[in-house]
């Protein structure tokens, strides 16, 4: 059991649950919303969505000052329900898709880590979160 900080952040999607994981989980999906900021984006993502598989997004400052791979481990993948995983750095996740009518719910659990503020890490999780949303009711 983990003794970290955990933080959740959520959002409801105006989309079916179906149309909602297809865009959490498809690549292509991925590099258009997975950034906390219009100065960050993310060039390159890949997922082998299974249990077992592995996952990778390059994250990146549009103007090239930084770089660095979000990656890990897939715990449990449960079609339109679930998806747990582990970071490279050990932390744990859990990201929960509840159906809620024609509507989604996502809330997403993470473990702390210790090198910024519960806030800031709060803060950019709920910001790519929040991208993620705003993709996901623009798709046909």
């Amino acid at each position: 059991m983990s003794t970290a900080t955990r933080i959740t952040v959520t959002t409801h999607i105006i989309k079916p649950i179906a149309q909602v994981w297809k865009c959490w989980t498809d690549p292509t999906h991925i590099t258009q919303w997975n950034a906390a900021s219009d100065d960050w984006h993310c060039p390159k993502a890949s997922i082998d969505l299974r249990t077992g598989g592995k996952f990778s997004s390059t994250m990146a400052a549009r103007d090239g000052s930084a770089t660095f791979e979000f990656e890990g481990v897939l715990d449990d993948v449960q079609p339109n329900k679930r998806i747990a995983y582990t970071m490279a750095d050990g932390r744990i996740c859990e990201v929960l898709f509840e159906a809620e009518g024609n509507n989604t719910r996502v809330t997403e659990s993470f473990d702390a880590e210790t090198e910024n503020s519960v806030e800031l890490q709060r803060g950019g999780w709920q910001a790519i979160l929040d991208r993620f949303k705003a993709h996901a009711e623009v798709q046909n």
